[in-house]
């Protein structure tokens, strides 16, 4: 018989960034704040990425199409990913394990390791930068405020943001340079 194997646990890091995460959600308080941050948090559900992937034709044409295939082939890879460590992690979100740290917005599922919605937008903002760096403007900032909406809306960790948006970045990037070897004319 195997010896079972310890599950990875969050407790001592929860319990280490709990104040940080109350002291983030606590910026909910005030409605103009909570405003922008649940607009760039459904942003980042999905329609900012989306017209970001169907604008591409509007950019660069032909090939334009060609690039909205490739997100999308990285989206999904990324959602897989992302879905896969979630369920297997299994991290409880900051104001289900903390009483004192507020939740302004309902979450999409239970659990919070990694946040998806950085990772998709750290992984589109990088995507951006290959292709279509003219839009950097819009898009790096964007990717910032929906970032910080997952700690400000009470939704994630610090930590559950910094991983998703390494994981977002480790995406691109391999996306990148199999897209440079299987299509080199993107």
């Amino acid at each position: 018989m195997l010896p079972r194997t310890t599950r990875l646990t969050f407790e001592r890091l929860d319990r280490f960034e709990s104040r940080l995460s109350h002291r983030f959600a606590e910026l909910s308080r005030h409605s103009p704040t909570l405003w922008l941050f649940r607009l760039v948090s459904r942003l980042g559900d999905w329609p900012a990425w989306v017209l970001l992937c169907l604008c591409q034709p509007l950019w660069h044409g032909a090939r334009g199409w060609l690039i909205a295939i490739y997100w999308g082939l990285t989206t999904a890879v990324a959602a897989l990913l992302y879905r896969l460590l979630k369920t297997r992690l299994c991290r409880e979100r900051p104001y289900i394990t903390f009483s004192t740290i507020r939740c302004s917005m309902p979450p999409v599922d239970r659990y919070s390791f990694p946040s998806g919605h950085t990772l998709h937008a750290v992984m589109f903002t990088l995507l951006t930068a290959t292709t279509t760096p003219s839009l950097l403007p819009v898009v790096f900032p964007l990717a910032c405020l929906i970032a910080a909406s997952r700690v400000i809306l009470g939704l994630h960790y610090l930590s559950d943001v910094l991983i998703g948006g390494l994981i977002g970045a480790g995406l691109a990037w391999s996306s990148q340079a199999l897209a440079a070897l299987i299509l080199p004319s993107l």
